[in-house]
Formats: structure tokens, C-alpha cells, sequence
């Protein structure tokens, strides 16, 4: 705002204290004129009124209640204007002034009232030229730290330095802050504990608050409807409009850095996913070929598949396996499980099932072959916060050129599983044609050997327990039986098929 003094240093003796000395450093809303001898319905405080005189042209008891409405108004100053209404200053004008505190300043002859006002709006323009300039200069600045490679440090202490405060941006999901100064952690905690006590994540809204005694204002940055994280900031001053600016395009920058890493992750991912598919179609040198060229690590010994069904969010289902292993609600036979899934960069989603490729000689304490070049996720126990009905079938070790064959088993497997279970097939658990006998029975149109083949395995190759469970005669058992040999091209009764077989039965 404006302050009488720089009013005075712009007109010179066109403004000049009535009393002499120095003008009061005070600031003014606006210059205003009226005759009126009560002008306070049309001025909303802080103003320089400016009279001829018309409204002190009186006794002392009208020029002391013209200046008390003026004062209680909380006008800044008053100008009289000499000439037009009155040649010199009324005494009774200076010391109802006096008394009420009230300065008093005079427009001599000859100055019209429109040099004052112009000489205010001057003053205006060029104070918002310099706030203008600044602005755009702070907002320069912080546009090129957000294209920095470290984008979010570099941002967050451009704003900190151009406030003179402290800033803090908090992820919405829970993930490490970034402050500046960079030792500043002691009010983090209370931070998170306001944003989830204000609901910002759902309300969108910006709010204030208290920590230490400090105001702070904390912004949620929004990547469409959806938070995905909240800057905090404390000036230890009052913020002004331009300050309010620079914050508001800190929110854009980090919005829209937020939306291009969203896009960048979802576009990786789906490269990964179509690397993961070609392994799981069986066209292994495809993959392994292709992988590099996508920047992608492809597994190098054996792997793991890892199936799982009830995934609605994919990090939140991984993060919930990975707590549940951890915890010890999974399976125990690897205990690499945790970290090798925690590290997996090779997902690929179909039938409504995910599928992950994970390294059978992952070690927590170094690289795996399909995280080359990935960045693990810091650990994050979602337990408390997840359905728990992930379910999920782990296979055993096994090369890439494997994978194809026994995806549909796992599958399988997975479905036939009651919500929330975890199972790891023991290795060697099923024979490599197992698959394919399945298929074949399957495929047969005539009968239900599926359950024909099921039954009689049950009943350990008894005839009329078989055929009583299946409710036909046992000889037409027996025929379809041996339907069923043919189909195969292996005998049911060999303790190695018939094992096999009844496992891979068991899940379909």
C-alpha cells in the first residue's frame, strides 16, 4: 500500500502538513473528495479525504464532530483544500486534528485535487509494476527448478527462499517428505496428523492451522480430483497477495510434474507388461530380445510365478502380500518371497488375474536380475489398512522357457483357492504333461471325463465305488475309461500319472 509520506515526496509542497515537520508514515486505502459534512457512509477507512472547507465552515462544535466521525471512520488523514472554500486553516480545525489524533495536511491554492489523486494512482501502479516484476521473477525461477532433474527439492526450496520461511511437501501416500531448511523434521508429524484430522485429501481445500505457536497454511496438490500430496507452508508473517501467487503456481508445478510421472510410470508399466506377456505366451527370445531396447531387465536364471486374483490396485495388493509374508501369514518355504516381489518390475494383468515373474535367486541384500536398474519401494505395512482377500499361488523355480506351460495351471489353482489363501506348489509338485492331459480331457465333448477321471482316481481305480459316485454302470465306467487312456497316451493306474494327474485335477 501507499504511505502519506511517499504521497508527500511525490508532490512536494503541493501536500504539505498543516503543523509542519514530517508527514506520518501511514498507509492509505484510496483518495477520496466530499463536500459532505458527513462523508463516512461512503468510505470504507483508511482513506485521504480531501475538502474545500465547506464542512468546517462553522463553530467548534461542528469542525470537532466532523473530525470525530472521520477518526471513528478511521480515516488516515484529511487534506483542505485553500482557496475555494477557505484562504487559511481554521484553528479549530487543527486542534479538533490534534486532539483526535487525526493528520492534517493542506493543498494549497492554485493544486487541483486531481493532482493528489493522480499522484496516488501513480504511486499505485508503479508499486504494483515492482511486485509484478518480482513475481514474475520468483515464478522464473521456480520454473526452472521444477525442470531440474531433482524437480521437488529444487521447487520446494525456491518457495522456502522466496517467502523467507519454511516449506514442506508431504506425499499423500504416506511417502518421505521433502522440507526445507532439510532439518526441519520435528513438525512433520503434527503435519500429517492435521492434514488426515482436516480431511484435505477429500475436501480439496486449503486450510490454516497452528504448530508451535507459527500459522500454517497447507495447499493439497491435485492431479485431476485426486490429492497426491500437500505443501505446508510457514512465513512466520502474514502472506500477501503476491505470496499467495507464488504458492498457487508452486501447485500447478508440482501438479503437473505429478501428472507427467504418473504418465511416465503408467507407460513403463505397460512396456513391462508386454515384455511379461511375451515370456508368458511362451515367445521367450522375443522378450528377452525386445527388453533391452525398453530399458527393461530381463530375468537372467530362474523365476517364480507368482498369480494373484482379488487385486483392485496393484501396489496396494503387492504392498498387502508383502506384509502379509513378512508377518508370516504366507507361505514360509522362501523366505526371499517379500523382497523378490517388493523388487518385481515384471507384471502382466489377464483374465482378471495378475501375473508376476519374480527372481528365484533374488537376495535381499543385492540386485535381482529382473529389478535391474529399478529403484525398490521403501517398505510399507498396509495390513491394517487392506481387505486381506489377495489371494495367491507361488510356483516353484523354474526357467523362462517353463513359464509358458505352467501359467495355466497356476491359474487354475488360483481360482479354485478360497479368498485369502496363499499357496506355494512344492517343487516338483506336478509332471510337465499334466497340462496338456487336462486339456485333452477337457476337450473331449461326449462325456464328462474330467469328473469321470476325478472320481476313479478318488476311488483309488476301484470300479464300483467310482461308478456309484458318478451314478453310471461300472462298465460304462470302464468305456469311458478307456476314452480317456487314449486320450492321455499314458496309463491312469501308474502311480506317477495317477498322482500327477489327480493334482492337476484338483484345480480345475
Amino acid at each position: 500500500m501507499i504511505s502519506l509520506a511517499q504521497l508527500h515526496s511525490q508532490l512536494g509542497s503541493d501536500l504539505r502538513p498543516a503543523a509542519g515537520g514530517q508527514v506520518a508514515v501511514r498507509q492509505i486505502s484510496g483518495v477520496h473528495i466530499s463536500e459532505l459534512d458527513d462523508p463516512t457512509p461512503y468510505l470504507e477507512g483508511g482513506e485521504l479525504l480531501l475538502t474545500t472547507g465547506i464542512p468546517v465552515s462553522g463553530g467548534d462544535a461542528k469542525v470537532q464532530a466532523y473530525v470525530r466521525r472521520l477518526v471513528e471512520r478511521n480515516i488516515a488523514a484529511l487534506g483542505l483544500g485553500l482557496g475555494a472554500g477557505v484562504d487559511d486553516v481554521p484553528p479549530a480545525l487543527i486542534a479538533a486534528c490534534a486532539s483526535e489524533g487525526l493528520e492534517l495536511l493542506v493543498v494549497p491554492d492554485g493544486t487541483p485535487f486531481m493532482n493528489v489523486s493522480r499522484a496516488y494512482w501513480d504511486l499505485v501502479g508503479r508499486e504494483g509494476q515492482a511486485d509484478l516484476t518480482a513475481s514474475l521473477g520468483t515464478q522464473t525461477a521456480l520454473a526452472r527448478a521444477a525442470t531440474q532433474p531433482d524437480a521437488l527439492p529444487s521447487v520446494v526450496k525456491a518457495l522456502a527462499q522466496a517467502l523467507g520461511g519454511w516449506v514442506a511437501y508431504l506425499p499423500a501416500d504416506n511417502g518421505a517428505e521433502t522440507l526445507w531448511p532439510a532439518d526441519n523434521h520435528t513438525m512433520v508429524e503434527q503435519l500429517r496428523r492435521e492434514t488426515s484430522r482436516l480431511d484435505m485429501a477429500v475436501t480439496h481445500s486449503a486450510s490454516t492451522f497452528q504448530i508451535h505457536g507459527t500459522d500454517v497454511v497447507e495447499y493439497p496438490v491435485l492431479v485431476g480430483r485426486r490429492a497426491v500430496g500437500f505443501l505446508a507452508i510457514g512465513a512466520g508473517r502474514k502472506l500477501t497477495r503476491a505470496d499467495r501467487q507464488i504458492i498457487m503456481t508452486v501447485c500447478v508445478l508440482l501438479s503437473l510434474k505429478a501428472a507427467q510421472q504418473q504418465e511416465s510410470d503408467a507407460t513403463a508399466a505397460a512396456l513391462r507388461s508386454a515384455v511379461t506377456k511375451l515370456f508368458l505366451t511362451g515367445h521367450v527370445d522375443a522378450g528377452r530380445a525386445l527388453a533391452p531396447d525398453l530399458g527393461i531387465g530381463a530375468p537372467t536364471g530362474p523365476v517364480r510365478v507368482l498369480v494373484v486374483s482379488g487385486e483392485t490396485d496393484a501396489a496396494a495388493a503387492s504392498a498387502e502380500l508383502e506384509s502379509r509374508l513378512r508377518a508370516g501369514t504366507g507361505w514360509t518355504g522362501w523366505p526371499q518371497a517379500a523382497g523378490a516381489l517388493r523388487s518385481c518390475r515384471l507384471r502382466h494383468v489377464a483374465g482378471g488375474l495378475s501375473y508376476y515373474l519374480l527372481d528365484a535367486e533374488h537376495d535381499d541384500a543385492g540386485t535381482s536380475g529382473n529389478a535391474a536398474g529399478a529403484t525398490p519401494a521403501d517398505p510399507t505395512d498396509v495390513a491394517a489398512g487392506t481387505s486381506g482377500n489377495v489371494t495367491a499361488v507361488l510356483s516353484r523355480p523354474m526357467p523362462l522357457e517353463r513359464v509358458h506351460d505352467e501359467a495355466g495351471q497356476l491359474a487354475a489353482m488360483v481360482r479354485a483357492l478360497e479368498a485369502g489363501q496363499i499357496v506355494e506348489v512344492p517343487a516338483g509338485a506336478l509332471d510337465p504333461r499334466a497340462q496338456g492331459w487336462v486339456a485333452a480331457l477337457r476337450g473331449y465333448q461326449r462325456a464328462d471325463l474330467i469328473g469321470t477321471v476325478r472320481a476313479y482316481l478318488r476311488h483309488r481305480g476301484q470300479w464300483e465305488g467310482a461308478a456309484r459316485e458318478l451314478g453310471i454302470h461300472r462298465n460304462s465306467l470302464r468305456h469311458r475309461m478307456g476314452i480317456a487312456a487314449e486320450l492321455l497316451q499314458a496309463d491312469p493306474d501308474d502311480p506317477d500319472v495317477a498322482a500327477n494327474l489327480w493334482l492337476a485335477l484338483r484345480w480345475v
